[in-house]
């Protein structure tokens, strides 16, 4: 046991040592730097452990700790500096990297340290020997990133923003000086926190907040510092409305387009965004279902007119001739008759304090008739995962929810004992005869568990869960959507999932799945999810029958709906047991639709199909509808993760079919195949190197 953890330590080392003679793993400058310090201590440290390992002194205890500690550093060190790349998050990495630099400095001191103290000394070390490596490895200095941007995390976290000079230096540091360079580094740590929320890594969940809370800021100042001093174009005097200016230049724009989100931006930046394998919108966050760019002319023309107004040199003009026939065919289709100026594509107000007199008649005219008699709409939750069904996807990024003013002054500055009591006030609401008292409650506290962990806590110790269950039968479609989302927040607790699940509340959520509301259903469908989390849960809610409505809501349901429900049933596919039940319900066949990019769920799709690969089953039916050449074009055409699990899903096939074997070279996976072996992830890798060795195992034998 011993000389096997110290050769995997070692192993490990080796691994990290070869990334730089790696073709793929070219590192940016920045990551670079930081390879250059770890391979210099770990450099020291392999020949010390090589002479170890053969030496009785291998099998002391303290050792052994050293060895099992230094090894998990390394490991996190190998998995981080394989994985890097330019878009991921530089602030994350770095102060992942750090803390673990010192951990590995730490232990390679205390690993020296025990041996100088042993009685005898492993052959090829002496005590000169590791003195000199010892002062080496403490001396191995670097100027410490993560401290400053720790401090302002600290600081962001208290609710002092951290100044000026303090953004600048983590701005220059990092290379975050420009607006696209913050969005960026947004999208990744907003893709960080999804994977860790999926995973329920709560630490992580909320030290990756914090960072973003700290990038937002900076983003936030940034523009404001751009708007501040930014002249008009061609005019000292004359602010340019924000609504005319690209989210990614903060200029005004001269070919303004309408990506997939229903954003505008300016053409150029937008495009370059997307070529960098971006695919998501910079301003909602939302993942482009499709790239198309669609010339936005309405905005065009506003601004040409402002320009207009304020003799401001017209770069937008009318250059309709720059377009091709399909785009402004696929403009035409997707504009109503009625459009008019004033209001962008994707219904929210463009600002017209600016604009000529009779398009802002025209506009605010448009904005009524949209206002449909001033009803607010509520964000939909189901853009998030579970934890995050408390904003709206068209907002960039978190802002402070004010809960209603029932309850005056924001519960979390209340006092404990008052918050506990007019939270009992609520719960008792919930068993009221008056249909009114139960529909404020409800929403109250669909409200109060929106935000904030500490209240959610509150409302479950003062049994609102058993209440809210009993009016998932509600015939009351507010309440009934009151009810399932409060308890998808409140699931967000590990402890309220047992609670949930211990409560007989699978029943009533899949009647809300099959007889509610659409938004009651598609949260029905993602409380189901939050559940499945737990083992015990997985279990339990397959055998309660949720599998097949599940997959009723992946057929027909809204574009969210079937989002909600296709996380549902990744989870719960899991489980094994739960993976035949899968199949029979059919959903096999709506996934392999789904495995079109455009539908949003691609690497969704992919995912679940290679957890029901590992079943006769789920082979067979992924056979029967199609799905091998779409796998194919995944392996070829995917995302990362998406590749990954392909080639997970084709090797089960090929591996237990001759006939699907057959199908897979013949849809020519071949080429894809070796190209993933050489630059996909450590899994992808491994998948692929499988099955390419299986084709060789078998054209051998024939």
């Amino acid at each position: 046991m011993e000389i096997s953890l110290l050769k995997t330590l070692l192993e490990n080392i080796s691994s990290v040592l070869d990334l730089s003679c790696q073709q793929d793993n070219i590192f940016i400058e920045f990551v670079q730097n930081y390879y250059i310090k770890i391979e210099e201590v770990l450099k020291l440290l392999k020949p010390i452990l090589e002479s170890v390992i053969d030496a009785d002194v291998a099998s002391d205890e303290a050792l052994q700790d050293n060895f099992a500690g230094l090894n998990q550093s390394v490991d996190e060190l190998k998995k981080i500096l394989a994985d890097s790349h330019p878009l991921m998050s530089k602030l994350y990495f770095v102060l992942k990297v750090e803390s673990l630099f010192t951990e590995v400095q730490a232990r390679g001191v205390d690993l020296v340290d025990l041996l100088q103290s042993c009685e005898e000394l492993p052959v090829g070390l002496s005590s000169a020997s590791l003195e000199h490596c010892t002062e080496n490895i403490k001396h191995m200095g670097y100027e410490k990133q993560s401290d400053i941007i720790s401090k302002a995390i600290k600081d962001q976290v208290e609710g002092i923003k951290p100044v000026s000079g303090i953004r600048s230096k983590i701005a220059d540091l990092l290379s975050l000086n420009t607006n696209q360079e913050l969005l960026i580094e947004l999208v990744a740590l907003e893709t960080l926190k999804e994977n860790a929320e999926q995973l329920e890594h709560i630490n992580d969940v909320e030290n990756i907040e914090q960072i973003i809370n700290l990038v937002t800021f900076m983003h936030d100042c940034f523009v404001e510092t751009k708007q501040s001093t930014k002249q008009s174009q061609g005019c000292n005097t004359v602010p340019v409305p924000p609504d005319f200016c690209c989210p990614l230049s903060l200029e005004l724009m001269t070919d303004p387009v309408i990506v997939a989100s229903g954003q505008t931006y300016e053409r150029g930046y937008i495009r370059k965004w997307i070529d960098l394998g971006l695919r998501v919108c910079p301003k909602t966050m939302q993942t482009l279902v499709h790239i198309n760019l669609i010339p936005n002319y309405t905005v065009k023309a506003l601004i040409a007119s402002w320009c207009d107004l304020n003799n401001v040199e017209n770069l937008s003009g009318p250059h309709h001739e720059e377009y091709s026939l399909e785009e402004r065919e696929r403009h035409a289709r997707s504009c109503s008759e009625d459009s008019v100026p004033g209001v962008s594509e994707n219904g929210h107000e463009v600002s017209v304090d600016s604009v000529p007199p009779l398009a802002k008649e025209k506009a605010a005219k448009e904005k009524e008739s949209l206002a449909g008699g001033g009803v607010e709409q509520e964000p939909n939750p189901s853009e998030y995962s579970p934890g995050l069904r408390t904003q709206s996807r068209t907002r960039i990024w978190n802002r402070p929810f004010q809960p209603s003013q029932r309850f005056g002054p924001r519960i979390g500055l209340v006092s404990e004992p008052e918050v506990e009591t007019q939270v009992e006030q609520l719960v008792d609401d919930l068993t009221s005869t008056s249909l009114e008292t139960v529909k404020n409650a409800t929403l109250e506290l669909r409200l109060l568990t929106r935000n904030d962990k500490d209240i959610r806590n509150v409302i479950a110790k003062c049994g609102a869960i058993a209440l809210l269950i009993e009016l998932l039968h509600s015939p009351d479609t507010n309440i009934q959507e009151n009810a399932v989302t409060t308890l998808l927040n409140l699931s967000i607790n590990d402890v309220n999932k047992t609670i949930i699940g211990n409560s007989n509340s699978l029943g009533p959520l899949i009647h809300v799945l099959e007889t509610g509301s659409s938004e009651a259903r598609e949260n029905s469908a993602a409380t189901l999810f939050s559940l499945s989390l737990t083992e015990e849960n997985k279990i339990k809610i397959g055998r309660a029958g949720a599998i097949g409505p599940l997959v009723k809501l992946l057929a027909n349901g809204t574009p969210r709906g079937k989002k909600d429900a296709a996380t549902a049933l990744f989870n719960l596919s899991t489980f094994h047991e739960n993976k035949a039940c899968i199949v029979n319900e059919g959903a096999v066949k709506f996934f392999v639709e789904l495995m079109d990019p455009t539908t949003g769920l691609f690497d969704k799709a992919v995912a679940v199909l290679s957890n029901l690969a590992t079943i006769p089953e789920g082979r067979a039916k992924i056979g029967q509808e199609g799905g091998i050449p779409m796998l194919v074009e995944v392996v070829e055409l995917g995302s990362a993760r998406g590749k990954e699990n392909a080639a997970a899903a084709l090797l089960q096939l090929c591996t237990n079919s001759n006939r699907y074997c057959n199908m897979v070279l013949h849809q020519g996976a071949v080429p894809p195949l070796a190209a993933l072996s050489r630059t996909g992830t450590p899994r992808a890798k491994e998948k692929a190197q499988s099955l390419l060795s299986y084709f060789r195992n078998q054209r051998r034998s024939k």
